[in-house]
């Protein structure tokens, strides 16, 4: 009985001198997971499932209510196929080139001249940002009877000068023009107050070394400026077409109550209201999820396209550059050589 008795006094002594085993790292990085978690479990609810259920929709045949049918490749093969699809292509593109390029040089003739004012530099950058703030709605609603058949402002200024009216929400070259318009009044004045910003990054003593070497604002312009801005007129290329490339709400409040979603003709037909119009219209949501990731895939090839334009290797540019200056040179010596 003594022995057991000393020898729990020892085990108790022992636990009560023992020290406390260091937790682990998981439970040491726990408050930092659980401080964190919001995001990825709000992600993964509302980013992360509806991009995995959206492929796996594509691959099925569903009405959103009914039973999901499984069909493959179907949707695919028959999207390359769809006339309606490839006319929604058409409609984007051209809407996106008559808006987007025109856009981008306004928006940096904007900013250099913003840069080089002297006098109410920052009332000129929030009088050009704040279309980029305004409801789009209240701008394309503005923007329908600016364009308007018979009571439209630009119809009455061409009668005022003697001119016939224009049926602008009538025609299908039109309509692309009056979707071209808002898009261009609503993004300008945000790319030039990127361009600036990548303007004011560029050091002085880079455009002093071109002043003194004698060099003119033409030519400082486009050998100096343009050429430092590439990565900010990059990202703006990018970023503009991605945005034209999902042009939606425009037509949508110009023809959404007309019945044809396009407009006459289907003029102001884009990707993103063909797709919700085949899956919210006409309940193919299969068809729309098929729609969408076709549409993933042209943003994919148009945003590698403006990297191998205006971005890429500045050293490699200049080397090729420098190369081809040697070989047309070797080329006229050569010809002057066999004239003589």
């Amino acid at each position: 009985m003594a022995v057991s008795n000393a020898i729990s006094t020892s085990a108790v002594t022992t636990a009560e001198t023992a020290p406390d085993r260091p937790p682990g790292k998981y439970r040491r990085a726990l408050p930092q997971y659980a401080a964190v978690s919001p995001f990825f479990i709000l992600f993964a609810v509302f980013g992360a499932f509806p991009i995995l259920f959206s492929i796996w929709l594509s691959f099925h045949s569903w009405d959103g209510i009914g039973q999901m049918k499984w069909v493959g490749l179907e949707q695919y093969s028959y999207l390359l196929t769809d006339p309606s699809f490839w006319k929604s292509i058409t409609n984007t593109l051209v809407i996106w080139v008559i808006s987007t390029v025109p856009m981008l040089l306004l928006a940096l003739v904007i900013a250099n001249a913003l840069h080089n004012a002297t006098r109410f530099r920052s009332f000129y950058r929030i009088a050009y940002f704040v279309p980029n703030i305004t409801s789009v709605v209240a701008v394309t609603m503005v923007f329908g009877s600016v364009f308007s058949n018979n009571f439209g402002l630009l119809n009455a200024f061409l009668q005022s000068v003697g001119l016939q009216k224009i049926e602008w929400l009538s025609a299908p070259w039109g309509i692309k023009v009056a979707i071209a318009s808002i898009v261009l009044w609503r993004w300008t004045g945000y790319n030039a107050i990127i361009f600036l910003a990548g303007l004011q990054a560029i050091s002085a003593d880079v455009y002093e070394a071109a002043k003194m070497d004698g060099a003119s604002p033409r030519q400082t312009f486009w050998r100096i400026t343009v050429p430092l801005l590439r990565p900010v007129i990059l990202f703006t290329a990018v970023t503009s077409t991605i945005g034209g490339l999902q042009i939606f709400t425009e037509s949508q409040v110009l023809f959404g109550s007309s019945g044809a979603i396009g407009g006459p003709g289907d003029g102001g037909l884009t990707i993103v209201s063909y797709l919700y119009d085949s899956a919210f219209g006409k309940h193919q949501f299969g068809y729309g999820a098929a729609i969408g990731w076709a549409l993933f895939i042209l943003i994919v090839l148009f945003s590698i396209i403006n990297w191998r334009l205006i971005g890429g290797n500045d050293d490699e540019r200049i080397t090729k550059r420098a190369a081809r200056r040697i070989d047309a040179k070797i080329a006229r010596e050569k010809e002057l050589t066999d004239a003589h």
